[in-house]
């Protein structure tokens, strides 16, 4: 018994910020050099009033026009960027949707190795027979915590939502997880104020970092060198400790698909592991990294323009903002 994926849907805010408008604001950037190291062209950004919530009502909508709604018994809900810091913003989104209010429902804090773990969630659930079809929803909007100034992070991140359902099934379409944690670093890519040991500071001192980079303690903060160090020390182990695990071969892998972090780093990453680069997504041209639906979002496209087929075994890998890591092999 186990689990297997129905169905990815996402959603994307309408407004873009493209190359050309971060041009306007930063005159030093550089827009050929980042387009090409980093990889995106153009990022997805919530309105002032548009939340995570809203997002992720978007894509549950979609998915749920394919779907049965009166067979979703849980929600699974992935954030960092949530609405309220209480409620769960979850139990809203069962509200919004109609679903019945036998529907489980919770949300869990974690960024780019988020999807990954939800996946591991939501097997759990189904295996432990607490549920049957899961509605699995990611949603982020860093933009809303960058600072106007902060060159880098604005050329990186996006916002976005994915839909994932995921439902029982007597065949497990879902490998072993390799998962992992190191809290040291939880100062690389962090938010200071704003919880309960910090709170929000009006008059918060503006910092510089990187090439000119700047922002307060309410925004923000990511060490990207430490970071990049934490992703090549780790993540390559973890590919090989993933495989070993569910008894596989890179040979066996149809496709890879980590989270999207950059470019840069994705090419490395690869090569490092050793991965022929038509088993290997990357496209963050028009999205940009939208952190824990990064992943959902690459499986779409995958599927969409063929490199992904019915049966095709996948390699999903997330890593980042924890620190946190995580992976599996699903088939589809």
């Amino acid at each position: 018994m186990g689990a297997k994926i129905d169905d990815i849907e996402y959603y994307l805010p309408k407004k873009i910020v493209n190359s050309s408008t971060l041009t306007e604001i930063f005159p030093d950037f550089d827009t050929e050099k980042i387009e090409d190291k980093i990889g995106v062209k153009e990022r997805h950004i919530a309105d002032d009033e548009e939340t995570s919530l809203d997002l992720a009502y978007q894509a549950s909508l979609r998915i749920l026009n394919r779907t049965e709604k009166e067979a979703i018994d849980f929600i699974v809900f992935c954030t960092q960027t949530p609405d309220y810091i209480l409620p769960t913003s979850a139990c809203i989104l069962q509200d919004r949707l109609g679903l019945s209010k036998s529907t489980g429902a919770l949300d869990f804090n974690l960024g780019c190795s988020g999807y990954v773990y939800g996946l591991a969630i939501c097997k759990g659930l189904l295996e432990a027979k607490i549920a049957s079809k899961i509605l699995f929803v990611t949603a982020d909007t860093y933009s809303k915590y960058l600072h106007e100034e902060d060159k880098g992070n604005r050329s990186i991140f996006g916002d976005g939502a994915s839909a994932t359902i995921i439902s029982y099934n007597e065949t497990d379409n879902f490998g072993n997880f390799e998962l992992g944690t190191d809290g040291s670093g939880f100062d690389k890519l962090i938010i200071k104020n704003g919880g309960s040991r910090n709170k929000i500071d009006a008059s918060a001192e503006v910092k510089t970092y990187g090439d000119a980079n700047k922002y307060t303690d309410n925004c923000i903060y990511m060490n990207g060198p430490e970071i990049f160090n934490f992703t090549i020390n780790n993540i390559p182990k973890l590919i090989e400790d993933t495989l070993k695990k569910n008894n596989l071969q890179k040979e066996n892998i149809d496709y890879f698909v980590f989270h999207q972090a950059n470019k840069f780093m994705l090419n490395y990453l690869r090569k490092k592991s050793g991965i022929p680069s038509e088993k290997f997504h990357i496209n963050l041209e028009k999205t940009g990294n939208t952190v824990s639906s990064t992943i959902p979002i690459a499986l779409h496209e995958a599927i969409e323009n063929g490199k992904i087929k019915k049966g095709d075994t996948i390699l999903l890998a997330g890593f980042g903002v924890g620190l946190s890591w995580g992976a599996t092999i699903i088939k589809l």
